[in-house]
Formats: structure tokens, sequence, C-alpha cells
């Protein structure tokens, strides 16, 4: 068995392994069944750093071990030291990110996937999900057991939360200390790699939140091995940017790389959503996200993945094909579309909510253009913010009411069908699934989850004191959360209850029925009627027929009978648009109008839909949504006219 790690601070690495160490002893204490000096690599310099001691060119030590299989423990040990260190490549620590590293043989599971082709960006719908809190059990096998679920509601992706190793007990995993490791916490590698495959066989692909832009910022070793992996000339506030351009950087780019080509050809991934890639700093004449993009789909083989980004300045040049000086990457979140619709549902510009008016011209933007960010002066940040978005399909962009940081950054955790009233939410969540973005749901969402989504790290002492602390901070800039009231109240991130008050009750999943149909028949209208399945933004126009009034008129190209829709989005109160001189309300000649779904079916929670169009006037019901479809005039025999 080979092993090779990057050292290039030391003289001699030494690898230790323990056969046999049972699970309450001191790895530390324990003296190992074998300790092998790894050869220092004579090979030509890849980038690593050329001062200090180091005796290879470039910094790498390796050997081959015979002795070495699957299930033993390890680690390092550096320059003769007493302590063992985790290899930072480990594929698994079964005790925490500082304990001994374990062998897996990644060839050993037997895969029944190979049916499967992949995915693109098209036809897809989102479902964010954190392992940890989908189930009262927390592991990959309970959350295997809901996928069934999630294709009848008509999911098509499943979009983890980091799942890279971390300290504590709990935690969102966006400081991951062993990049490599899946968490103990949800289970084997195996038991991974298990619901990856189920869900193939049940048609769901599997994308995961990848955070590259910094090392986690407790219990993460990497630095003993090199001084190279952290950047010295950014600043990143989660913690030392990754060193991608910067001297030495060659073997840090090559670990990272290595990462994005290992999560998709040993769990058979089918993509990644890259966290806060404003963070990712890369000078380099070739920048590090586009050759991790090449990399991944170089994983995938001949199976497609997709490959989405956070990215807050909204920078186009991420989803501009590399040819044209992109990245690649095949979509990425518009914060612009949540903002502006949680604004209209609740009323709040508190923080960054400032910079939206929630009006109707700003949702009809998002859904025909994307950002509505584009280079304009942002208020909250007084600067420019966005670059322009114009020739990028609609389904570039990740549209979605609800993800784990919107929800979590309403100090309380409280849902967003907490902040509003049952008919403007049926009515903004039939807008935003019949778009042609793609939607990503947040678990739990479907079924109008009582339980908040909170931010929960196991942390003690000083470092739990400084994320709470930086947490208050975070939340301060929301004014209702920056009094004296609202700063007793906040909730302690390291408190287990926080944790444990998250997880889902998916009884609720049949208590909240009328919730969760309204998604589902959306998810499938979405799904089975032609015009919307095509996510064709360049095929639609929208306009304001009132106050709080939308009306979205979804063109059919090859000008068919049957084909156009209609969706009338009402937030507001009951009206009459009459006269009606807006042309996006007259059916294609020949045709008129047929109601073909409401968000005021009583199966919704509502009260039915009399006639909409009427002889005195369109009448639009309060607070909901309607979708008419254009059908053929028919005589009384039934010919056609």
């Amino acid at each position: 068995m080979s092993f090779r790690v990057w050292a290039p601070k030391c003289r001699l690495v030494e690898l230790a392994l323990w056969p046999d160490l049972s699970a309450d002893a001191d790895w530390q204490a324990s003296k190992p069944a074998h300790c092998v000096p790894l050869e220092p690599e004579e090979n030509a310099d890849r980038g690593g750093s050329t001062h200090g001691p180091a005796a290879g060119a470039g910094g790498y030590f390796s050997a081959i071990v015979s002795d070495a299989s699957a299930g033993m423990l390890y680690g390092f040990r550096l320059d003769g030291g007493r302590r063992f260190l985790p290899d930072p490549a480990s594929r698994f620590q079964p005790r925490g990110p500082i304990g001994p590293s374990q062998i897996i043989d990644p060839c050993e599971f037997a895969w029944s996937d190979a049916h499967w082709k992949g995915l693109t960006i098209e036809g897809q719908v989102l479902y964010e999900m954190h392992v940890g809190t989908l189930t009262p059990e927390g592991t990959w096998r309970a959350a295997q057991e809901r996928l069934a679920d999630l294709v009848e509601l008509g999911i098509t992706v499943v979009e983890l939360m980091p799942v890279a190793e971390f300290p504590g007990n709990f935690g969102w995993s966006y400081d991951g200390a062993c990049l490599f490791a899946p968490t103990r916490h949800y289970g084997h590698p195996d038991d991974f790699r298990r619901f990856v495959d189920a869900a193939h066989t049940l048609g769901l692909g599997v994308i995961l939140d990848v955070v590259y832009n910094h090392f986690g910022t407790v219990e993460c070793t990497v630095n003993e091995f090199s001084d190279d992996y952290n950047s010295r000339r950014y600043e990143n506030e989660w913690g030392a940017p990754v060193n991608f351009d910067g001297e030495h950087a060659g073997p840090v780019r090559e670990f990272f790389l290595a990462n994005t080509q290992s999560w998709i050809a040993e769990f058979h991934l089918d993509g990644y959503r890259f966290d806060a890639t404003q963070s990712i700093f890369d000078a380099s004449h070739v920048h590090i996200l586009t050759e991790m993009q090449q990399e991944a789909r170089r994983a995938a083989g001949e199976r497609s993945v997709i490959l989405l980004a956070e990215n807050e300045p909204q920078d186009v040049r991420l989803l501009r094909p590399v040819e044209q000086g992109g990245h690649g990457l095949d979509a990425a979140c518009n914060d612009d579309f949540h903002h502006a619709a949680r604004v209209r549902l609740t009323g709040s510009t508190e923080a960054y909510y400032e910079d939206y008016a929630g009006s109707l011209d700003e949702l009809r933007s998002a859904i025909l253009g994307g950002y509505l960010f584009q280079g304009q002066m942002s208020l909250h940040q007084n600067k420019r913010r966005g670059t322009p978005a114009r020739g990028l399909p609609a389904t570039s962009f990740v549209h979605f009411l609800q993800n784990h940081d919107q929800i979590a950054n309403t100090g309380p955790g409280r849902r967003i069908h907490e902040l509003t009233s049952p008919g403007r939410l049926r009515a903004m969540t039939a807008l935003w699934l019949l778009s042609p973005q793609t939607p990503m749901i947040f678990q739990g969402q479907e079924f109008c989850a009582s339980t908040p989504f909170l931010y929960f790290a196991d942390f003690s002492g000083e470092h739990a004191q400084a994320v709470a602390t930086g947490r208050a901070k975070f939340l301060s800039q929301f004014a209702s959360l920056d009094t004296d009231e609202a700063r007793r109240a906040l909730i302690d991130p390291a408190d287990i209850s926080t944790f444990e008050r998250s997880q889902l009750d998916w009884t609720e999943r049949k208590r909240h029925h009328e919730g969760y149909d309204l998604h589902r028949d959306l998810l499938k209208l979405r799904r089975d009627d032609p015009i919307f399945a095509r996510q064709r933004g360049d095929l639609m126009e929208a306009a304001a027929i009132g106050v709080d009034c939308l009306a979205v008129r979804f063109f059919d190209e090859l000008d068919a009978a049957n084909s156009d829709r209609l969706l009338i989005v009402n937030f507001g109160r009951q009206f009459c648009y009459w006269p009606c001189p807006q042309p996006l309300l007259a059916p294609p000649a020949g045709q008129s109008w047929q109601l073909m779904w409401s968000s005021e079916s009583i199966c919704y929670g509502g009260r039915g839909t009399p006639p909409v169009e009427t002889e005195l006037g369109w009448q639009i019901p309060a607070e909901a949504a309607v979708v008419l479809r254009a059908v053929a005039h028919h005589t009384p025999t039934g010919q056609a006219e």
C-alpha cells in the first residue's frame, strides 16, 4: 500500500501503524506495531517549499508499505517528535479530526449504479440537506430511508451541506478539518457510498457543498506539515484563505484538485456546490476554479456532473465558458431573487435586505434576467455589485425561498411560512417553482416544518465564546436583533439543544399535507407540462396589472393550439382588473383561457377559485396564483372553429 504526504517543513516523516488499537486506547500513548520512515522524493520541484530543512526537492515523502491493509489505523510522526498526526488526506477519521486516520480501500464497495449517466443542469430540482438534522438519527442510513419520499415530491438532485470531518459532535461542517474524510458522525464512508448508490437507483443525483476558501480553524493539523497551505496576501472573514497563487502554491493546488477528484471518483457524486467562491483567491494564469471544474468532469469520465457556485458579488465569469474567459461552471445561487421575494413576503428591509423593495418589477426582472444587481451601486455595500448577465440561460441561476444561511440568519431560525401569510406564500411558491430557473428546496420546506434551522457548532472554551461573539456581531446588522432583549435571547451555537431543535419531524409531512401537496403538484406541473418544462426565459414576458399583481406569459415558440400559459400572481387584496389593456392577457387568436391550476385549491388550504376572466373583467383572487392555458374555441358540437 502506498503512502505519500507533503511535509516541506520536515527532515524526517515516519508512518506509524496500529493494526488493532482498542476503541478506548490513547493512540498518542500507544506504541505502534510498525513505524516506517518515508523516503523524500527526489523528483523535480512541483511547486513545493524550497526553504527550510525538507530533503525532497518538492517536499514530498512517500513509501510503499506491504504490512498495511484496509482497516488499520495510522498517523505520521514529524522529525522524531512525540506526537502523531492524522494524514492531511485521510479517507476516514473514526475518532475525529485529531485522532488516528484509518486506511480505507475505496475499491471494496460494490456499486450497482453502472447504468447512471450523471446530470446536466436542465430539468433539475435541488433539495438542500444537512444529514445530521434531516432525521433524529442523523446518519446516512436514516437519510437513505427518506430518498423515496424526495422522489415522490419531485426532487431530482440532493445537495448535501458539507460532510468533511469537523471538530465536535455536531456542526454545519463549513469548518472542515479533514477535507477528504466524510465525518464519522453520519456513519462509515461505505454508508455514504450506499446512500449515493441508493439515490442513483431511484433516479436521484447527489452533489456536495465543498469549502475550498479556507480550512477549519480548530483541530486542523495541515499547518504542522507546511506553512504554505494558507495565503499571506489575502483576507477571509472565516479564517486564513487558501494559498492558490503564492509562493510554493503548487502542492496546495494539487491537494485541492485531488480533493475535487476524490469525492466524484470514490463516492460517485454528481457534482459540487462551491462555497463562497468570492473568497477563493487566485491570480494565477489559470484560476483554480477552472482547474477544479475540469478535474471534476475528468473524474466523472462518461458521466455528466453539474457544478454550482455561491458568489456574493455575482461575478458571471463563473458561468461563462472557459474559451470566453470564464470558469465553466453550470449555475450560481441567485440571492437577489431570494432577497426580493423575502421582502415582498415579510416587508422587512433590515441589513442587506435594504437593497430591495420587494417590488413586482424586481420579481419580474429576476425571473426574466437572473441577477438584479449587474453593476449598479449597492446601498448596503456602498459599492457597485454584480456583473452583466445578458445571454446566460435561465438554468444558470439557482432560485430559492429558503436555504441554510437565510433561515439561520433570522436569529431564531424561523422559516418563511412563519413570517408571512399562507396565501402570499402559496402565490410566491407558484411564481418560484414555475419560473424557468433551477429551483432549490431546503429540507422540510415542502411540508412547512415547524422545526427551526439554527446555527450550531460544537466548540468549547474560548473557541465557543469566539463563535458566539462572532455570531452575535453578524446578527447585529439586523436592527431587530441588535437590542438588549434580542441579544439576551440569542441562541447558543454550542448548546446541543440548538442542534437537536433543528432536527426535522417527518410526521409533519402528513400533518402538514397542504404544503406538501402544493409543492408536489407544482413540481409535477413544472416537470410534465411541455411549456413549463422547457425552461426558456427568452420565451416569457411579464408585467404588473396592479400594485400587487404580476402577469407572466409563457409563449410557445411553435404557436400551436393549446400552447401558451398565463400565470397570474397576486400578493395583495382581491381586485377586478377592468378595463384590461395589458396585451399579455390576450389569448392567442382563436383561443381562450382555461383554468389549469390554482393556489386557492381547497386541497392546499385555499377557499376555491371562481372564474377569473369574466364579462365584467378579470376577477383576481386575493393572495393567490392561478395558471391558465390557452385552448382552442369549440362549437357546441365539439368541432374546433
